[in-house]
């Protein structure tokens, strides 16, 4: 019983009528144009009088002027609103260049057929029966030779017939209205959604979105990242000895200024890729700004043994990603193993740039589980392990992935070490062409 009043009383199906009533609206003007088109046609003597032959001919004119409208862009947008708003049916977006390729095209032509057609007509059927109904109960109440020769003289009968035509029809027609509004709905996707060749640019353009976002997490992480614990380190040293050593508060405010000077150097850097604005970004960092980077760390208290090779010929690519590679890696030792001498050692080797850090474990880095953490990094002696880690690690696997190259991280011995090995030859070849 439900599922027979359920389309009477749902507001969906009154909007779905709506949206086929203006397919009817449409096939009004259709329908005059193909009876102008048959009565010329037999004025001219060109069709013969036979019912099958002129029904085809305006089948024909109706398939053919219907499509030819559809394959106007705009008409798609609009069959897609009115199929959103009146059909409650959520279409996936578009790109422009598939909404305007002759595939959606074709589609739309479809649609549209099916639109006025079959929604159209359901429409032109309910207009039609509407008034039919009183005038049939007028007739059987009344008991007009045509209803009485049917079913006879009986009053009752007739009072009968009155009730349920009154009854019936109108709650069919509604419900007729609301099976055709679903299956146009379900074909609606289908014809009116994007292609799978248009899903599959949108697929290419979110991943390309993903790798810029990804990019530019790298980019804050690295370069801001590096300069807060700096500048965290720096500041706690400078209030632990302003009062017995200003001097050395004096050189820790100093880096500080530094620091952050550089760190909104980088920021502006990002905001412009953010804005893809080229005039607000600023020079991005390359291997030729190790010693700068060096000095900060060991401003920060960390004993540095930097040993970096000749880097003039090494692609910009590479020294860009390599710089922020080695910041992240020094950032790492700062935050998780604390003031340790670390080794560092860049050069070019054959065909391919060789980074390393290295450091020495903590005395506390593994007594507490007895392994080294899970992120890839040395506590700090005496520190809690450091929940929610590996973002920066996980960031230099994606720049080296990138690259083409290499890199491992873990344990060598009784040290915690990064190696990272990048290509440059096919990326020289790659420049000069």
């Amino acid at each position: 019983m439900k599922f027979l009043v359920r389309p009477l009383i749902s507001v969906t199906t009154y909007r779905r009528w709506t949206f086929l009533l203006g397919g009817t609206a449409i096939l009004v003007p259709y329908l005059l144009i193909y009876a102008g088109l048959l009565r010329i046609t037999n004025s001219a003597g060109r069709l013969a009088p036979d019912r099958l032959l002129q029904s085809l001919v305006m089948l024909l004119a109706y398939i053919g002027v219907s499509s030819a409208v559809a394959f106007i862009p705009a008409v798609r947008i609009l069959s897609r609103t009115a199929v959103e708003t009146l059909l409650d049916v959520q279409l996936p977006a578009e790109t422009v260049e598939g909404m305007r390729s002759w595939r959606s095209r074709r589609r739309t032509a479809v649609w549209w057929v099916l639109h006025i057609g079959v929604g159209g007509g359901t429409g032109l059927v309910a207009v039609v029966a509407v008034p039919v109904v009183p005038v049939l109960l007028r007739a059987a109440s009344r008991g007009d030779s045509p209803v009485r020769e049917l079913l006879g003289d009986s009053a009752l009968l007739l009072a009968g017939v009155s009730v349920l035509l009154g009854l019936l029809i109108l709650p069919l027609i509604v419900s007729l209205g609301a099976a055709v509004g679903a299956v146009l709905a379900r074909l609606a996707p289908a014809l009116l959604g994007p292609s799978p060749a248009d899903r599959l640019v949108q697929l290419e353009r979110r991943a390309e979105q993903l790798i810029e976002r990804n990019r530019l997490a790298r980019e804050l992480h690295d370069s801001i990242g590096h300069a807060l614990t700096v500048t965290t380190l720096q500041a706690g040293a400078a209030v632990r000895l302003l009062d017995t050593d200003p001097e050395f508060a004096r050189r820790a405010l100093s880096a500080i200024e530094e620091t952050g000077r550089t760190a909104l150097e980088d920021l502006d850097h990002v905001l412009g890729l953010l804005r893809e604005d080229p005039s607000a970004r600023t020079p991005q960092r390359t291997l030729a700004d190790v010693e700068a980077l060096v000095e900060q760390t060991r401003s920060a208290g960390a004993e540095v043994r930097a040993e970096v090779g000749p880097t003039d010929g090494i692609p910009a690519v590479v020294s860009r990603e390599a710089y922020r590679i080695l910041q992240e890696a020094l950032t790492n030792v700062l935050r998780h193993a604390g003031k340790v001498p670390v080794d560092v050692r860049i050069g070019v080797c054959a065909d391919r740039l060789e980074l390393e850090v290295a450091n020495p474990l903590g005395p506390s880095a593994t007594s507490r589980t007895g392994a080294a953490p899970r992120t890839g990094v040395v506590q700090r002696p005496g520190a809690a392990p450091r929940s929610g880690g590996g973002s920066g690690l996980r960031g230099v696997r994606e720049r080296v992935a990138l690259l083409g190259g290499r890199s491992t991280a873990g344990l060598d011995g009784a040290r915690w070490r990064v190696h990272v090995t990048i290509p440059v030859v096919p990326l020289l070849e790659l420049e000069r062409r």
